[in-house]
């Protein structure tokens, strides 16, 4: 199990760095040539990842096909929307928003799901917004469209769990990754080509291809880490994309977060480790699952 965990942190470590690398191109490309170049990239390095038992070529032929495009069509709005987030705002705060995932989960499962939600669980998702709340402090400082964007990230990854929860079990992943990565090219190619495409240099292009290594690295070590642990384990290694959120918008951009900014965080990394501990309890697992990541 240790290992399993190392490996978890190791990965997601690797996705903070491609959020990183990726915040370092605002203002060089369009959110859409970005997209277009990291997808690319990913898909490049992801195409040896495949299980053995599945084959990239058969990935079109889909048991739930409208599910798969309606996940496929909210993981490239989510990776749209988190380049956005990225390239206009700091990194905590973008991670603080998308972070409400977790409770968004639980507020779309009695909705849509019907299930039974619990007090606990419901304390931990007025936490998690209030967490937010510090974190942001809207009407305290100037609000973003980057702001909007994060959170609409988080819906949108919290509706994609909903889905995968009916997929997981039916769908071959590079059936899923295949309808991602190829929706993803074809969108962001047609916005890079409407708006202000411009080749990339030698330079530009090392760092595109390492924001989709890293990503791809992330899937990978995911991967590997549920070999050696649970699932419902390793999961709240999901959080410490908080502290790389700090970590690297200190060292690279200048972002440097007050303590009751600090505070806030904290909240929302307790809120959704709430989440998933009272769903472990009450239903012998975590719903949420991290594992699944929404975009490229």
């Amino acid at each position: 199990m240790p290992n399993g965990i190392l490996l978890a942190l190791i990965a997601y470590a690797s996705y903070s760095f491609s959020d990183g690398v990726i915040k370092s191109l605002g203002g060089q490309f369009t959110v859409f040539e970005i997209g277009f170049f990291s997808t690319l990239f990913a898909g490049c390095f992801l195409f040896f990842t495949k299980p053995r038992d599945e084959r990239w070529r058969d990935f079109w032929r889909t048991k739930r096909p409208w599910a798969v495009q309606a996940r496929a069509l909210s993981g490239i709005a989510s990776g749209v929307l988190s380049v956005f987030a990225f390239t206009t705002i700091p990194l905590a705060e973008v991670y603080a928003l998308i972070f409400l995932a977790p409770l968004l989960v639980t507020v779309l499962s009695t909705l849509i799901l019907k299930e039974r939600v619990g007090p606990w669980r419901w304390l931990a998702v007025v936490a998690g917004f209030v967490g937010v709340m510090l974190v942001v402090r809207p009407g305290f400082r100037e609000l973003h469209l980057g702001h909007l964007a994060a959170f609409a990230n988080a819906f949108l990854a919290a509706t994609s769990v909903i889905l995968m929860r009916s997929l997981a079990q039916r769908e071959k992943r590079t059936t899923i990754l295949g309808a991602l990565v190829g929706y993803g090219l074809v969108f962001n190619g047609v916005g890079a080509a409407a708006t202000s495409f411009s080749l990339p240099g030698l330079g530009q292009l090392v760092w595109l291809m390492l924001a989709g290594l890293f990503t791809a690295g992330g899937q990978l070590l995911q991967l590997l880490a549920v070999k050696y642990a649970p699932a419902n384990r390793i999961a709240p290694t999901h959080y410490s994309q908080i502290v790389w959120a700090v970590i690297l918008g200190a060292l690279f951009f200048q972002e440097y977060p007050d303590w009751l900014s600090l505070v806030g965080l904290a909240v929302v990394g307790a809120s959704g480790l709430l989440t998933m501990v009272r769903e472990e309890v009450r239903l012998g697992t975590v719903r949420w699952n991290p594992f699944s990541r929404t975009r490229l």
